[in-house]
């Protein structure tokens, strides 16, 4: 059963909380440089498209080359999810659209007007996943950190595989695999600690970023046999915010704290009270003074800015040690 564990708070200061400009900087940096890597197979693509379309003279000889239809049904506008609904008649007409309206009308220019109209419905799947990639990047320097302090402290470890929902373990070299870990079961002073990332909580019927319990890898049964149904099991709840811009940094907070509110109240109503911890990117003044004042009073246990080396690792090693 999980017991209220003691907690001293090692932030000592408002100000310690807060994201300095140069954080902000770093963050912003390694957001673009990360989209730039996503946006390379997008580019690699539009080049071999470019390459191919090249070998015809007139733009309705692009209906004959049977390697280019994907592409120019990209070009045509057609995300892969509408393509579910149309039949190849309708992929036809969508293609002779793009050729009739905007390749003949530009002339011997008409490769160059093909690439650019693919690349404009590729930039919206490259949106798409840059809007979730704050969050991706920010659970994966948490996970880098606690590996880390999982290493130095000589502590074995497994972990489930985000690919194959499988659990594995510690491998001899752990490069990249905080891509694609959704869970940690470690033991340390004879207790079991699982970590488990973005599950539904019964409790409180909402997703929890991160959750940490009492018992071993076995006790994840299916269905209502799973440990995540027994309110006693749970050691800590958190939640993690890894976006960057100070824009969003108060939503963010707002978001955080009414998550982690729903689970003190949840929990509370069965008189059991799992500690609660909040750690963000991006933390301006205001709410650096909220979460502040909640870690003084005992409402929020620990916290931690993502940014801040020290502090992250910190809440790891308090995570590992719970």
């Amino acid at each position: 059963m999980a017991k209220k564990i003691k907690v001293k708070i090692s932030i000592d200061s408002v100000n310690k909380l807060i994201t300095s400009r140069e954080q902000t900087r770093t963050g912003f940096i390694t957001l673009a440089l990360e989209k730039n890597y996503l946006a390379v197979p997008y580019i690699e693509e539009a080049k071999a498209l470019k390459s191919l379309s090249s070998r015809v003279k007139k733009p309705k000889e692009l209906l004959d080359i049977k390697d280019l239809r994907v592409g120019l049904l990209t070009a045509s506008g057609l995300s892969e999810k509408s393509l579910n609904y149309l039949n190849e008649d309708d992929r036809t007409l969508a293609i002779k659209g793009l050729i009739e309206k905007f390749l003949e009308p530009a002339g011997e220019n008409f490769v160059d007007e093909l690439v650019y109209r693919y690349l404009l419905t590729k930039g919206d799947a490259l949106g798409g996943k840059a809007r979730n990639l704050a969050g991706v990047l920010g659970e994966r320097k948490f996970l880098r950190s606690l590996l880390a302090v999982f290493n130095l402290s000589g502590i074995d470890y497994q972990w489930k595989d985000d690919e194959t929902n499988v659990w594995l373990p510690k491998p001899q070299d752990d490069t990249g695999i905080e891509k694609r870990i959704k869970g940690l079961y470690w033991t340390k002073n004879n207790h079991k600690r699982l970590l488990i990332m973005n599950i539904m909580i019964p409790v409180v019927k909402k997703n929890v970023d991160l959750s940490i319990l009492d018992g071993a890898i076995t006790d994840l049964g299916r269905g209502k046999e799973s440990i995540i149904h027994n309110a006693n099991s749970y050691i800590a709840l958190g939640e993690l915010k890894g976006g960057i811009d100070p824009a969003g940094a108060d939503e963010h907070w707002k978001t955080a704290n009414s998550a982690l509110d729903r689970i003190r109240k949840g929990f509370g109503k069965r008189k059991k009270f799992p500690l609660t911890f909040f750690i963000g990117a991006a933390i301006e003044n205001s709410m650096a003074a909220e979460i502040f004042r909640q870690l003084q009073s005992g409402t929020l246990n620990n916290a931690a800015n993502l940014t801040n080396d020290e502090q992250l690792t910190s809440i790891c090693e308090w995570i590992i040690n719970l």
